[in-house]
């Protein structure tokens, strides 16, 4: 399956993050699972964006961000992940637009009921933890293999 690649600069989270501020609509029904070839998994492509930005000043520290995924995401996802540094744009609430530093997740899982609720846990904590106005999540279907 070819899939473009994206731009590690962080230039195109403020569409996505704009989606993430639009007005709530009910849940679009689920992708068709990837068709995989012999030898690859079929799996749930999942990216997860963090804003660093705390309202009313400041922002979430490196030290803070590691003890979150120490405690938060890899019991939850001890198999593995990546995480890439950005700057992310969004207008928030409050109508005003924050550029900030960002951190995003990339997880592959098999998609279970287990794996999705593992992954709404990390997002309401981390914006229970750092008081954020909400979390972007991004599903794909995908095949994977280790090579």
């Amino acid at each position: 399956m070819h899939r473009p690649r994206r731009l590690a600069s962080g230039f195109w989270l403020a569409p996505l993050v704009a989606l993430a501020c639009a007005p709530r609509h009910e849940p679009a029904a689920a992708a068709p699972a990837a068709s995989c070839p012999a030898g690859d998994s079929t799996l749930v492509h999942e990216v997860v964006y963090f804003g660093r930005n705390r309202p009313g000043g400041g922002t979430v520290s490196d030290a803070e961000w590691q003890t979150f995924l120490d405690e938060v995401v890899t019991p939850r996802f001890p198999r593995g992940f990546s995480v890439v540094e950005a700057i992310g744009q969004w207008q928030g609430q409050s109508g005003t637009v924050e550029r900030e530093r960002s951190k995003i997740l990339t997880l592959l899982h098999g998609g279970s009921e287990a794996d999705r609720r593992a992954v709404a846990e990390l997002a309401a904590e981390y914006k229970r933890r750092f008081s954020q106005e909400a979390v972007l999540r991004e599903q794909t279907p995908t095949c994977a293999r280790f090579e």
